[in-house]
């Protein structure tokens, strides 16, 4: 065939030598079928080719149009045959090769091409033409490619194009994958119209290859899928369209079957199909859209293919610490950018299942009618609680799709969304989202929580107006709350905070119009105790802000505070129908820096009033506040107080050093301190009874927010942070001896904070100090060991602060009952295994422990209280007890020895003396001390030890010593 003259190969394909050609074409077709060697089948093949004019050849080129309309109708004669044969070999065993398998599909679809090609089919006259007389009987083997047999033949090719579609979709090696889209790109570049009822499987073939795992079929298909958009194969033929639709319809009702009975490859699978078939569709997708049981058998699908596992306890667990304050003003820190919780599915677990879902989603908002389908998946949103989170999720990602963003298509749509309309979609879909009975659900079996979301609040911002709230009052939800109906809310209100950061994204400085009714809602989440919560919504602020253009959430806030303070302050006034305003305010605070501070001190003034009058039933929720606002106070004024109160007292000593040394002090000056002596000392005996003016004009009333200025010296008034410190020290005084353990654990965090914050105004921090000392006792020594362990902490942070203030009120209202509490606790410690490290009894032995040797050397403890601490520690010193206690015994020690070393070392060397001591003359007595000559015990370690750190302490100190 290839050295044969082109008129002799012209000759061979003349209806007279049919018979010939049929007899070479079974001969050929018999090898390659029943051949067992692979190199005859390849040869068998590749001559089929060449003697059906589809070689490589390019000499063999050489047909004209009629001649190759000629050649068409000659081989119609052999395309049953053929193709039988071809899908035989195709469906063969695998041991034959990969390349038999490849050629085979070539030569199908390449005869295939040239019987049922479009364009030769359209030549085709209506009645077969008369032969003449002589040729009658070789022309009747000829086929007629009329209508019918083209029909007929269309509907047989159909059943062989499943077949090969089907097993070459799943063949092993890539290259037989990658022939079957080339087959798919050639019979629909060239058959669009014979081969219509073959569609539904070639289209099923490329649209499941798209996410091949082999890169060249990857690659070539989504090139064939590009050529088809673009040359609008879809969008031209109606049929095609309607083919397309019904393989939707088909699928979207299979679909939750399949994705509970596939694994997760085949559910991939399968969800690669239902995107491709949407991705074809392209603009021609509101066709599906309009049809009422298109739309409806798609939504429900999607509906049951994202439902979530709620069912891990983690999530309620979690809890989030909403006292603490971020330093940075922005909430970056543990929280990544546009990054979403990770979500756990019912049916699948594989990511990149999910972002197939997150794309049919945003390819259907891209094409799609946005109303239209904002409008259904919002009914669905509102119909049941079951499909609430997954048409969030959609409805989510129909807003992304509709903006273009991050969005893969093969086609653009005809008309881009306005961002009018856009914004329209996004306003409805936020409003319901904020509503108050999607908003506030129960996700926590805390008490106090359930107690706030028991009641109906309405939207916050401006338009949460006072008396609001008592229109509409929900039904209190089931007392009996399962963990995953919690778990539940928990994702429905993640869902919903992202969904408000893709708004954000979508519609950039735009969204700021909407930052009214969108940011309250948000920062009361931010807030919320539970970690995922409130994670989300610290996400969702970090979004709101790179959208909207601001810096930092410290700047987001910053520039709205005006309208969230006048919402917090109208909510305030109703805190028992709006709980949440506390939160809002506790956000702000932990976010923003020191100039929030004039804009919120009414707001904060409102809170101490509203806590003055409902302290009963909503002093944790105030409290909580009110530990957010010190915290930031002290991360906004602390250090630079404290380093002025230093400078300050430097400045002082050195003012005293210099008078001392240019002028001789006076007598009324030696007057003056004595009297000053004299009545700090009656203060700290808590002896006031000649100073009750003082202190009435040391500490203003509460109506009073700044401080009087009557008195003698004329001291200035204190700064406002100091004021407000003063301030709610004043209500914790009042609530430490509240019945509520939880109340008092958090009154006594608040208080800590307010003693550093007003550590650098000692005249008025003393005097607070000696009105809050009764009730700190009574927390020390007769409380929950929560609170004590609590209270002892504080009471550390006072006595660094107020120094030898304490002094005797320790000595004789707390020391002795916690010296006495140490010694009965060491035998119990002393015998304990392991376990007794994780016991709350272990956790306050060792906060006194650690925290008695800086209490000691702070208050500038007398001799005999010295040697009552040492006492109670002694037996801490013991191998017996666990080692971390032992560790905090020697720190006791170590203390001591900066306070009294001489002491110190007597009273250990009387417990264990290392070595002989011999008097310097012999006129002396001889040294005995009762730790001489013992033998080694479980204390000898320690001792010995601490001796050692003793006696380099006194070396290191006299060699700094100056010469005589």
């Amino acid at each position: 065939m290839r050295s044969a003259q082109r008129d002799a190969v012209a000759a061979l394909y003349r209806p007279s030598c049919l018979p010939l050609l049929g007899f070479a074409v079974s001969l050929l077709l018999g090898l390659a079928e029943r051949e067992r060697a692979k190199q005859i089948k390849l040869s068998a093949l590749e001559c089929l080719r060449v003697l059906l004019l589809q070689g490589e050849c390019q000499e063999h080129r050489w047909l004209r149009e009629e001649q190759a309309q000629r050649c068409g109708d000659l081989f119609a004669s052999f395309l049953p045959g053929v193709s039988l044969a071809l899908s035989r070999i195709i469906a063969g065993d695998v041991k034959q090769g990969h390349g038999v398998t490849v050629s085979a599909i070539r030569l199908f679809y390449q005869v295939v091409v040239s019987v049922m090609a479009d364009e030769q089919l359209a030549r085709v006259p209506k009645q077969k033409e008369k032969p003449p007389v002589e040729q009658s009987r070789i022309t009747e083997l000829i086929v007629h490619r009329g209508p019918e047999w083209s029909k007929s033949t269309s509907e047989k090719l159909s059943l062989l194009l499943r077949k090969i579609v089907e097993l070459s979709s799943v063949h092993s090696h890539w290259r037989v994958r990658l022939e079957l889209v080339e087959l798919v790109h050639h019979l629909l570049s060239n058959c669009r119209l014979s081969l219509v009822d073959s569609f539904t499987h070639l289209l099923k073939a490329l649209v499941g290859l798209v996410n091949d795992e082999n890169s060249e079929v990857q690659s070539r298909c989504n090139e064939v899928l590009q050529g088809i958009a673009e040359q609008q194969v879809i969008a031209q033929n109606r049929a095609l369209a309607d083919v397309l639709s019904e393989n939707l319809h088909s699928l979207a009702t299979a679909l939750p079957r399949l994705m509970n009975s596939q694994d997760d490859a085949g559910k991939f699978s399968t969800l690669s199909l239902l995107l491709g078939y949407l991705k074809l569709l392209g603009p021609k997708i509101n066709i599906v859209l309009n049809s009422v049981s298109h739309l409806h058998r798609l939504s429900k699908a999607l509906m049951q293919v994202l439902e979530l596992d709620v069912t891990d306890v983690k999530i309620v667990e979690d809890r989030h610490c909403v006292g603490g304050y971020d330093p940075s003003g922005s909430v970056q820190h543990g929280v990544q950018k546009g990054r979403s919780q990770r979500k756990y599915f019912r049916f699948f677990t594989e990511e990149k299942i999910f972002q197939l879902l997150q794309q049919v989603c945003r390819v259907l908002g891209y094409y799609g009618n946005i109303y239209l389908l904002v409008d259904h998946f919002m009914g669905l949103y509102c119909e049941s609680a079951v499909y609430r989170k997954q048409a969030a999720m959609v409805l989510n990602e129909l807003i992304v799709g509709a903006a273009g963003v991050g969005v893969d298509v093969l086609q653009e749509r005809e008309v881009s969304l306005s961002m009018d309309d856009l914004k329209g979609s996004v306003t409805s879909i936020l409003e319901e989202y904020t509503d108050q009975t999607n908003w506030y659900l129960v996700t926590s079996i805390d008490t106090e929580e359930i107690s706030h979301e028991q009641l109906s609040v309405p939207r916050s911002g401006l338009a949460a107006l006072p008396g609001a709230a008592c229109s509409s009052i929900l039904p209190s939800p089931d007392p009996h709350v399962t963990t995953r109906t919690m778990n539940s809310n928990v994702w429905q209100l993640c869902i919903q905070l992202e969904g408000v950061s893709c708004f954000a994204a979508v519609l950039g400085r735009e969204f700021r119009l909407l930052l009214l009714s969108a940011l309250y809602p948000v920062l009361e989440k931010a807030g919320d105790k539970t970690l995922l919560i409130s994670e989300t919504a610290q996400g969702t602020l970090v979004d709101i802000c790179e959208a909207c253009g601001y810096d930092s959430v410290q700047s987001l806030i910053n520039e709205n505070s005006d309208y969230l303070v006048n919402g917090i302050s109208l909510n305030l006034r109703q805190v028992a129908h709006q709980p949440h305003a506390a939160q809002v305010l506790s956000t702000m605070l932990r976010h923003s820096d020191a100039s929030l501070l004039p804009l919120v001190e009414d707001v904060i003034q409102d809170v101490l009033s509203a806590l003055d009058l409902s302290y009963s039933d909503q002093a944790s929720t105030f409290l909580g506040v009110l530990h957010s606002l010190m915290a930031a106070l002290v991360q906004w004024f602390g250090p630079s107080c404290s380093k002025e109160h230093q400078q300050r007292q430097a400045a002082e000593g050195q003012s005293r050093t210099l008078s001392q040394t240019q002028q001789e002090i006076t007598s009324q000056e030696m007057e003056r301190f004595f009297l000053d002596y004299v009545k700090q000392k009656q203060i700290a005996e808590g002896n006031l009874s000649d100073s009750g003016d003082e202190e009435a004009d040391e500490v203003p009333s509460l109506a009073k927010p700044e401080p009087s200025n009557s008195d003698a010296e004329g001291e200035t008034p204190l700064p406002s942070h100091a004021q407000l410190a003063k301030d709610v020290m004043e209500r914790c005084i009042h609530l430490l001896s509240d019945r509520n353990l939880r109340v008092r654990l958090k009154v006594l965090d608040v208080l800590e904070l307010c003693v550093t914050v007003l550590h650098p105004h000692g005249n008025h921090l003393l005097p607070m100090a000696h009105r809050v000392w009764p009730a700190l006792v009574t927390r020390l020594i007769s409380d929950d060991p929560l609170a004590v362990l609590r209270a002892f902490k504080v009471l550390c942070t006072l006595a660094q602060k107020c120094g030898d203030f304490l002094r005797q009120r320790f000595s004789k209202d707390v020391l002795p009952k916690m010296t006495s509490s140490l010694l009965s606790q060491a035998a119990a410690s002393a015998r304990a295994g392991p376990v007794y490290n994780h016991t709350l009894a272990f956790k306050l032995q060792l906060a006194v422990l650690q925290g008695l040797g800086s209490l000691c050397e702070k208050l500038d403890m007398g001799e005999s209280d010295l040697n009552k601490v040492a006492d109670a520690c002694l037996v801490y010193l013991s191998a017996k007890q666990p080692m971390k206690l032992q560790e905090a015994a020697q720190s006791v020690f170590r203390h001591l020895m900066r306070v009294d070393p001489d002491s110190t070392w007597l009273f250990l060397t009387e417990v264990c003396c290392p070595h002989p001591y011999k008097a310097p003359h012999t006129s002396l007595h001889p040294v005995k001390l009762r730790g001489m000559g013992r033998q080694r015990d479980e204390f000898t370690d320690n001792i010995l030890l601490l001796l050692e750190e003793l006696q380099q302490q006194e070396r290191a100190g006299a060699q700094r010593a100056p010469p005589p």
